[in-house]
């Protein structure tokens, strides 16, 4: 801008111009929201939605933190598994409830790519229809993906050739509408597994299937950053 003025650096105060960047990066790094079009282009039998299309109000609600530490890298999160850890927070699902699923995973964040990518538990397909069946809309997750690790998944697929083995919450995201936060961070330092509101505005890529968000918990006028420490751009 400053050369289309025909100005220099040296003309500013301090013979210093302004800082900017250029920045070029998959939609899908760092903490982001994936739209029903990431999961493939018909979604309930109509064109899945893509992320300047999604309804707002599926990005900020109320959220409600669902410990699944407990469970295995590798392993399922069940419909039973969610059940246990609302019983034990002594709380009912609401519909547009913003379910955030605790792994731990955000843990292994700057150690080796290969640990991060498998310290973590997936929800599988059932539990997915189960909280879409309670009226939510978004999930959210403190790891790479909702799915279970892709070791664990490509294993399942080479042993027993079933396609539907791979990314099968994914996928099931062309037959009902739904978003997902991935690589979420610091679920444990929200003082409490409900009674906040979460934010996750993605930015807004037109035609896109998925936007970078900054994930934050809103308590009493103060806020927990739920976003990644950095972009996880490595594949």
């Amino acid at each position: 801008m400053a050369k289309l003025a025909n100005i220099k650096a040296e003309d500013f105060p301090d013979k210093m111009a302004l800082a900017t960047e250029i920045i070029t990066a998959s939609a899908h790094s760092g903490t982001h929201v994936d739209a029903p079009y990431h999961y493939g282009p018909i979604c309930e039998g109509k064109p899945a939605r893509t992320i300047d299309q999604i309804p707002l109000d599926w990005c900020f609600g109320p959220g409600v933190v669902l410990d699944m530490r407990h469970k295995e890298p590798g392993t399922e999160i069940t419909v039973e598994d969610m059940k246990r850890a609302l019983e034990k927070i002594n709380y009912k699902l609401k519909p547009k409830d913003i379910v955030l699923l605790y792994t731990g995973c955000d843990e292994y964040w700057g150690t080796d790519t290969e640990t991060y990518l498998r310290m973590q538990s997936g929800l599988g397909v059932a539990g997915l229809d189960w909280l879409l069946d309670q009226g939510i809309r978004c999930i959210g997750i403190d790891a790479w993906t909702l799915d279970r690790p892709i070791h664990a998944m490509v294993a399942s697929y080479q042993k027993t050739k079933n396609k539907s083995h791979l990314w099968p919450t994914h996928m099931h995201g062309r037959k009902r509408e739904y978003i997902q936060i991935e690589k979420m961070a610091n679920l444990g330092k929200i003082p409490q597994p409900y009674g906040f509101l979460v934010s996750a505005l993605p930015v807004k890529f037109e035609g896109c299937s998925g936007g970078w968000c900054r994930a934050v918990a809103i308590i009493k006028e103060k806020s927990s950053f739920l976003t990644s420490p950095n972009h996880f751009t490595r594949s």
